[in-house]
């Protein structure tokens, strides 16, 4: 194969890797506000995190029985870990913090993800950080934490305890980017992806069987189960499955600098909401404090993600 081929299969995959990241978070834009919706009046969080996991991973395991592709013996305990925090509790915390907070607030919080992608990175795939980077981080992590201690503010749907969670589940999602990253080059996208929501259902068993048992189905309306449908295929499948495919082409530092586009398409999809489907409580939750927040946690994504590229130091 001659060099400017393999340079073109290359970049063609790297194309492929970022389109799948621009479909992902547009979807996680889309489902600050979508998921919202219905919670908690039809659909309690955990229940509903249930209902997402078991939904998610029977579509998954469908695709994987087609490769049953082995998995290595050692390989079994960083599966359990981004099963268990990648997914489970990952999402556990998002779906109650999105109870309990605005959609703004949590699209602007997840954008520091990009943030906590790098300091993973460098303590577990020993990534440098320049002083670019750091200022980055810093710049970051005071719009995270302004908009968190913002939360506490009785206007809006704001609240510190919803913003906290999103922050704790944003901690959780960048360690799984970094932590899952060793698995996608060892293993194909959809076999990682498979096991790792197998993992998480079985730790949800215990923990939210009895809220699944307990769905009041008979309340459901059109809407419900659009909104369900949205979050179990678009959401969930969907998303996980472009991040995963996305993790196998480029660093995980790569793939968090996309979070950032969320929160822009939070705010289109609250206009939407505010001013057609008169949805107005969703309005109050856009400020001047939030916009400076989400500036200052943009700025600091931008200073870690397009100073060169992410250079990683030699192990072993």
């Amino acid at each position: 194969m001659s060099l400017s081929k393999s340079k073109f299969i290359i970049n063609k995959e790297t194309y492929k890797a970022h389109l799948a990241l621009l479909g992902a978070n547009v979807i996680y834009g889309m489902n600050h506000i979508i998921a919202k919706d219905i919670m908690p009046e039809k659909l309690g969080p955990t229940a509903f995190i249930f209902l997402r996991i078991l939904g998610a991973s029977l579509l998954f395991w469908t695709i994987n029985s087609f490769i049953r592709e082995k998995i290595d013996k050692e390989d079994y305990f960083r599966l359990i870990v981004c099963g268990v925090l990648g997914i489970a509790i990952n999402q556990l915390l998002y779906f109650h913090g999105l109870n309990l907070t605005s959609p703004i607030d949590a699209s602007i919080i997840y954008t520091s993800v990009p943030v906590l992608v790098l300091i993973f990175s460098y303590f577990i795939l020993k990534e440098k950080i320049t002083t670019t980077k750091m200022i980055g981080i810093f710049i970051g992590g005071i719009g995270a934490l302004l908009l968190i201690l913002y939360g506490n503010k009785n206007e809006g749907t704001s609240t510190i305890l919803g913003n906290a969670f999103i922050f704790s589940n944003a901690i959780f999602y960048a360690f799984y980017l970094v932590y899952v990253k060793p698995l996608m080059k060892k293993y194909q996208p959809i076999t990682v992806i498979s096991w790792v929501f197998l993992i998480g259902f079985i730790f949800m068993i215990p923990v939210g069987l009895n809220n699944f048992l307990s769905i009041n189905f008979k309340a459901f309306t059109l809407n419900t189960y659009l909104v369900i449908a949205f979050v179990l295929f678009g959401t969930t499948f969907l998303t996980y499955l472009f991040n995963i495919y996305a993790l196998s082409k480029v660093p995980p530092s790569v793939n968090g600098s996309y979070i950032y586009l969320q929160p822009v398409v939070s705010f289109v999809m609250v206009s939407i909401y505010a001013f057609v489907l008169n949805k107005n409580e969703y309005a109050q939750d856009i400020n001047i404090i939030k916009i400076i927040s989400s500036i200052l946690v943009i700025a600091g994504v931008y200073l870690i993600s397009t100073k060169g590229k992410i250079k990683q130091t030699k192990t072993g």
